[in-house]
């Protein structure tokens, strides 16, 4: 697992990024194009799963974006906030959305059988 962060300035009208603790660099006219160029030049220095990124502005003119690779399999569990680990009831709902999915499956099968016992 590779963890990228760098830190983002604005400068005249183009963001440039330098990578915290390493060489990687990048630079775009937008914070969107500043991203997605960061997480390439991340991904080509290390290919080895999922990716993740987050580009949080700090002020107007300066923000910190994290490239992490191989964490796709750790799911919400990385979500330090705001994420359904924080929430606590995705975990709790998921066999009663099972049991409803089974109940509603059984009414199926009865109907498939051509007759209904309420007829």
């Amino acid at each position: 697992m590779g963890v990228f962060t760098f830190v983002c300035r604005k400068s005249g009208g183009e963001w440039e990024a330098k990578q915290h603790k390493g060489e990687l660099e990048g630079s775009a006219a937008s914070t969107y194009d500043l991203e997605r160029q960061l997480v390439s030049a991340a991904y080509a220095k290390d290919p080895c799963g999922g990716v993740q990124s987050s580009f949080t502005m700090v002020s107007p003119d300066s923000a910190v974006c994290q490239v992490i690779i191989g964490a796709a399999a750790a799911g919400p569990a990385v979500a330090s906030a705001g994420g359904a680990a924080a929430s606590g009831g995705g975990a709790a709902e998921a066999p009663k959305a099972e049991e409803k999915k089974k109940e509603e499956e059984k009414e199926e099968s009865e109907d498939d059988l051509g007759f209904s016992l309420f007829d």
